[in-house]
This record gives C-alpha cells, sequence and structure tokens, in this order.
C-alpha cells in the first residue's frame, strides 16, 4: 500500500510538472504570437508598390526573429498526434535554455 502511494505521489508531481511546462511554453507562445499581428502589412508593401523604410526593415528583421523562435511549435503543432508531443518540446527546450544560462553564468 505504501508503494502504490509513493507511485501516486510521483506520478502527481510528474503531471503538474509537465502542466506547468505546459502552460508556460503556451503562454510565450500566444505572447510571440500576438507581437507578429504588423507583419502582414509590413510584407505587403512591395506588392502595393511601396518601399520599406529603414524602419519597415528593422521591424521585418524583428518579426523574423520571433518567427524563428516560434517554428519549433509550429511544426510540432502541424504534425499527425504533434499536440501530444507539445510537452516534450518544452522540456527540451527549456533544458537548453537552462543549459545556455549556466553556461553564460560560469
Amino acid at each position: 500500500m505504501g508503494r502504490i502511494r509513493v507511485l501516486g505521489g510521483r506520478a502527481g508531481t510528474l503531471f503538474r510538472s509537465v502542466a506547468d511546462l505546459t502552460t508556460r511554453e503556451r503562454r510565450a507562445l500566444i505572447a510571440e504570437i500576438s507581437q507578429v499581428r504588423g507583419l502582414m502589412p509590413l510584407l505587403m508593401k512591395p506588392r502595393n508598390k511601396q518601399r520599406w523604410s529603414a524602419d519597415d526593415k528593422a521591424n521585418l528583421a524583428l518579426h523574423l526573429r520571433r518567427l524563428s523562435r516560434v517554428s519549433p511549435y509550429l511544426v510540432v503543432l502541424v504534425m499527425p498526434g504533434g499536440f501530444f508531443i507539445l510537452p516534450v518540446l518544452a522540456w527540451w527546450l527549456d533544458r537548453r535554455r537552462n543549459r545556455v544560462r549556466a553556461g553564460g553564468n560560469a
């Protein structure tokens, strides 16, 4: 009976950890996507026979950097069954982010 409680406690902790990871990554993803809203009008300028100014080019570069951060999520979500892989992707990206932070502080 005690062994089942230990396993149940570990499973609950693991589930909460995955849920927290998923929630955090979902919020970050929504924040990044909401920042890219002005991209389409900016991309349409040459088609509408307008030129990009220096500010437009800087904004375009910023938008493309944001999209590059979001692209792993988009690939996973487009794949069949990708929604179930999202917690694994969040864990892997978090692991990479923590490794970079640890290397930068040393």
